[in-house]
């Protein structure tokens, strides 16, 4: 519940402190006071557009401050505590805008970004406009007033998930198949190398060993030849071979030996060179052993080589990097195969989206039938009480397939008939201005009692009725007001003695500086405004026993 706004310097208030309270509360005061600038300034605080405009002349900023009482508004105290700007049972929202448009917003005392004043604000307070009727002529209007009065968020909920899954769904797919059109070349061709790779099958590192043995036998011949040569050289010489040298000069050292002990580690290298040199001598004669020439071998990886290397060339990379190309190009041919499965379910998996969907949008519809057959009984039988007694309010709905959206597919119309014999019709095509303004207020006071902010203002709704009519304005508004916080700006006195309390509105001008102010009446002069507003300027005695017939206690 709104408990206090403050104003300052906004437009051509300079400063205003209100206090309000439960109940009804109508706001009235002469044509061009200002008796919406209250709500203009509210409206504000709680996320509106600011301009520099709004800023009084010869102000530096305008200032706007309202708070709440929030212990019986668990929306909002969710909100808070979700945002970590949870207090106490009082909330604080402020509003700054200085003179060159620059806008600042606060909840209890913190900064913060406009949108969650906004957020905040939803769940505190709902404003409806004096024209409200020319956006009851729009479908969607129409739609959104129709899930207020069901109060059901969590068919909406659902509905708007499972159609965000279901287009997921189907751009993915969309991009998938866009991306199949495009990889359809580069897959033949990928078919065709990997094929190629495949029967030619060459292992990681294999090139470089058929590189190495192709090399030797290339070479065999003189390996043999010399390999020979160094074994005779090393120990198979018949004159001299290293071996024996290396043997004689060994027992050399050892007759030294005797006769000097300094020759001990020279004697220990000899022999270790001896080890070394008979190990060498026979590796050396085993690969001599080892080698062998063989024509049919050397064909063959002389073949293989061939074969690797136009590879290469036809692919442009290095015959040694051939199979490590191989393992790429059947991953990226693996890859698009994936993409046709991934296809194939997705299409599936849309399927049962879209079905999913489709029955949660069938639910949410029903639901709309539902609480728009109950609206339609509410509606008419408030309409009767509005100078319509013969007016007949239905709405049509149609479910639509081909026209889907996370809101459901239903096709909603308001129609109505004022006059015996008149056939139903859409708003815009039967109603007058009046009738449409009360049509209007009707929808608004009924949706209203489901709204699940506490606080309800409406602005001038009561806009082209009057008389008798008036008066059940009023006692409807007072009826809300008995549940709810009700602020109703008006210029009627039939609604405005409806009210718990009323505030009057007054502009007074000084020189080239023009001021609204607002304040509370008190009984008297709430017979004195409702008087004003019966009879003009001129109370008299009659208008006064009027107004006091018109004011409910």
């Amino acid at each position: 519940m709104l408990t206090q706004l403050t104003v300052s310097n906004f437009a051509i208030v300079k400063f205003l402190e209100l206090d309000f309270h439960g109940g009804m509360t109508t706001i009235t005061g002469e044509t061009g006071a200002g008796k919406s600038i209250a709500i203009d300034a509210l409206s504000l605080c709680l996320g509106s557009r600011g301009e520099a405009s709004m800023v009084r002349p010869g102000s530096e900023r305008a200032e706007i401050s309202a708070c709440f009482e929030i212990s019986n508004i668990e929306a909002a105290r969710s909100w808070l505590k979700e945002n970590d700007l949870y207090e106490n049972e009082e909330c604080i929202l402020r509003r700054s805008i200085s003179a060159e448009g620059r806008s600042k917003a606060w909840i209890n005392g913190h900064p913060v970004p406009l949108t969650q004043l906004k957020q905040l604000g939803q769940t505190l307070l709902t404003i409806h406009g004096q024209h409200a009727h020319q956006g009851l002529l729009q479908s969607t209007t129409q739609l959104q007033l129709i899930d207020q009065y069901a109060s059901h968020k969590n068919l909406l909920n659902n509905c708007g998930r499972s159609y965000q899954h279901w287009k997921q769904l189907a751009n993915e797919l969309k991009q998938l198949e866009e991306l199949q059109l495009q990889q359809q070349a580069r897959k033949q061709l990928l078919e065709y190398q990997v094929q190629e790779l495949d029967e030619f099958a060459l292992e990681p590192g294999e090139f470089e060993q058929i590189e190495a043995e192709h090399k030797r036998l290339a070479n065999c011949t003189t390996l043999m030849e010399q390999s020979q040569r160094a074994s005779y050289l090393l120990s198979e010489g018949e004159e001299a071979n290293a071996l024996s040298l290396l043997q004689q000069a060994i027992s050399e050292v050892e007759s030294l030996g005797a006769d000097d002990e300094a020759l001990a580690p020279t004697l220990a290298m000899l022999h270790e060179g001896l080890i070394q040199i008979q190990e060498g001598a026979s590796e050396l004669a085993n690969y001599h052993q080892s080698l062998e020439m063989d024509p049919e071998r050397f064909n063959e990886l002389e073949q293989r080589m061939s074969k690797a290397m136009t590879l290469a060339r036809k692919h442009q990379v290095k015959a040694a990097d051939l199979a490590e190309l191989h393992q790429q190009l059947a991953q990226e041919l693996t890859g698009i195969s994936a993409n046709n499965q991934r296809q194939s379910e997705l299409a599936d998996e849309l399927e049962q989206a879209k079905q999913q969907y489709l029955t949660a949008a069938q639910k949410l519809s029903k639901s709309r039938q539902r609480y728009s057959k109950e609206l339609e009984k509410k509606v008419t039988a408030n309409l009767r009480q509005l100078a319509l007694p013969h007016a007949k309010f239905e709405i049509s709905n149609e479910f639509n397939p081909d026209s889907l959206s996370p809101n459901g597919g239903d096709r909603l119309q308001f129609t109505v008939s004022t006059n015996p014999g008149q056939p139903l019709q859409a708003l815009g095509k039967v109603a007058s201005g009046g009738e449409l303004s009360r049509i209007s207020l009707a929808i608004q006071v009924i949706t209203a009692e489901k709204c699940s902010t506490p606080t309800l203002i409406f602005d001038e709704v009561d806009v082209g009725i009057s008389g008798p009519t008036a008066a059940v304005v009023g006692r409807m508004l007072r009826m809300l007001g008995e549940a709810t916080q009700v602020f109703c700006v008006t210029h009627l006195p039939q609604v405005a003695g409806n009210g718990h309390q009323q505030m009057f509105v007054s502009k007074t001008s000084k020189g080239k500086q023009t001021e609204t102010q607002m304040i509370a009446l008190n009984q008297e002069a709430r017979l004195d405004e409702l008087a004003r507003l019966l009879g003009g300027d001129i109370i008299t005695d009659i208008t006064r026993a009027n107004a006091k017939e018109l004011l409910i206690n």
